[in-house]
C-alpha cells in the first residue's frame, strides 16, 4: 500500500482510521492542522523507540531532539492545508536520539474526514538508510570498475614484461604468463564479490600472488576473519597498492620486493587491525604532485568502508602504507 492508497482508504467513511494506521509497518503520524500529533501507529513507536506519552499531543517539530524542526520541512507542512499541497519524499538525514544516524524520507498529505469539516495531516516516514548506503557503495564500485579498466592493460603489460623469456620455450612463457594473469583475474573477482567472506590472509595471498612468491614477503599476524562489509574495502585497498606497485613501484622493476604484515593491537581499550605495506628495491619514489583516484579510493575505503584510517608515505626506499580498522 502506497501513500495515495492509504490516503483514499482513510478518507472512506467505511474504514476505521486507527485500525488502518495500526496495521502498517511503516512509521506513520496523523497531525492536526497546527502540527500536533493526534495519533501514531505501532510502526512509529517501534522504529523510533519512543512511547505514546512522548509523542501524542506534541508538535512534530518538537519530537525527539527536534530533528524534524527544519525550516524547509516546516514550510512544506505548513502549506499542506491552506494550499492543498503535498510533501513527497522530503529527505532528512540526522542523528536520532534512540536509533543513531538514519536517513528518512518524509511524505505528507492533507486528510479530510468525511464526517466533519476538520482537517488533519497524514505523515509517512520511510527509512532509506540502507538503500542510500547501498547506492553509495554501488557508485564507488562503478567508479572503481572504470578505474580498473584503465589499469588493466597496464597490469597485463607489466606482467608480460616481468615474465622472463630467456631460456624458456613459447609454451613455458605462455604458461607462466597465463598463470599470473589467472591470479589477477581471481583477485579481481574476489574484490568485486562484496557478498563473499574471507580471512584476511586469503585476500592478501590472492592480491600478491600474481607477482610471484619471490617478489613479496608476508609476516602473518593472528587470524582475522572478515565480516561481509569488510571484504570489499580491504580488497580494493590491496588491489590499489598492488596496481601501484606494478605501475610505479616495487613490482615494476626486477628485484623489487613488497613486505606486508598485520597485527591486532589495543587502542582505547578496543581491538584495532593494523596492516603495514612496505616496498623496497623499486624505482625512486617521490610524493605525487596531485592525489590520484587510486589514493583517494584507498582513503575512502579505509575511512568509510572500514571506519579506520589510511596513511601513505612516499619514502626514498619505496612506498609505505599503514591501514587501520576497528575489529568489532
Amino acid at each position: 500500500m502506497n501513500l495515495e492508497d492509504l490516503y483514499r482508504l482513510l478518507r472512506s467513511e467505511h474504514v476505521q482510521a486507527q485500525g488502518i494506521v495500526d496495521t502498517l509497518e511503516e512509521p506513520l503520524l496523523v497531525l492536526d492542522q497546527t502540527g500536533c500529533v493526534l495519533t501514531a501507529n505501532r510502526g512509529f513507536y517501534e522504529t523510533f523507540r519512543v512511547s505514546r506519552d512522548y509523542t501524542v499531543g506534541r508538535s512534530l517539530f518538537g519530537l525527539g531532539d527536534g530533528q524534524w524542526d527544519i525550516p524547509d520541512l516546516r514550510r512544506l507542512v505548513g502549506e499542506i492545508i491552506p494550499k492543498s499541497a503535498a510533501v513527497v519524499g522530503y529527505e532528512v538525514e540526522t542523528e536520532f536520539p534512540t536509533i543513531g544516524r538514519r536517513t528518512m524520507l518524509v511524505s505528507a498529505h492533507r486528510l479530510v474526514h468525511p464526517d466533519n469539516n476538520s482537517t488533519s495531516i497524514l505523515i509517512l516516514f520511510e527509512d532509506v538508510t540502507d538503500r542510500r548506503r547501498s547506492e553509495a557503495q554501488k557508485d564507488i564500485l562503478l567508479a572503481e570498475t572504470r578505474h580498473r579498466m584503465k589499469n588493466l592493460l597496464g597490469i597485463v603489460r607489466s606482467l608480460a614484461s616481468q615474465t622472463d623469456v630467456e631460456g624458456r620455450s613459447a609454451k613455458e612463457y605462455r604458461d607462466a604468463f597465463l598463470g599470473r594473469f589467472q591470479a589477477v583475474a581471481e583477485a579481481e573477482k574476489l574484490a568485486l564479490a562484496s557478498s563473499d567472506q574471507a580471512d584476511l590472509s586469503t585476500l592478501v595471498e590472492q592480491a600478491l600472488q600474481p607477482a610471484g612468491a619471490e617478489r613479496y614477503r608476508i609476516v602473518p599476524g593472528p587470524p582475522v576473519p572478515l565480516k561481509q562489509p569488510q571484504v570489499l574495502p580491504i580488497s580494493l585497498i590491496l588491489h590499489e597498492l598492488v596496481t601501484n606497485a606494478w605501475k610505479y613501484g616495487a613490482f615494476s622493476k626486477t628485484g623489487g620486493l613488497v613486505h606486508l604484515t598485520w597485527d591486532i593491537v589495543k587502542k582505547d581499550g578496543k581491538p584495532v587491525l593494523q596492516i603495514d605495506w612496505r616496498e623496497e628495491n623499486g624505482p625512486p619514489v617521490t610524493p605525487p604532485i596531485r592525489t590520484g583516484f587510486g589514493s583517494k579510493l584507498i582513503d575512502l575505503s579505509a575511512v568509510q568502508g572500514l571506519r579506520g584510517t589510511a596513511e601513505l608515505k612516499y619514502e626514498p626506499t619505496g612506498l609505505r602504507a599503514h591501514i587501520t580498522a576497528p575489529v568489532d
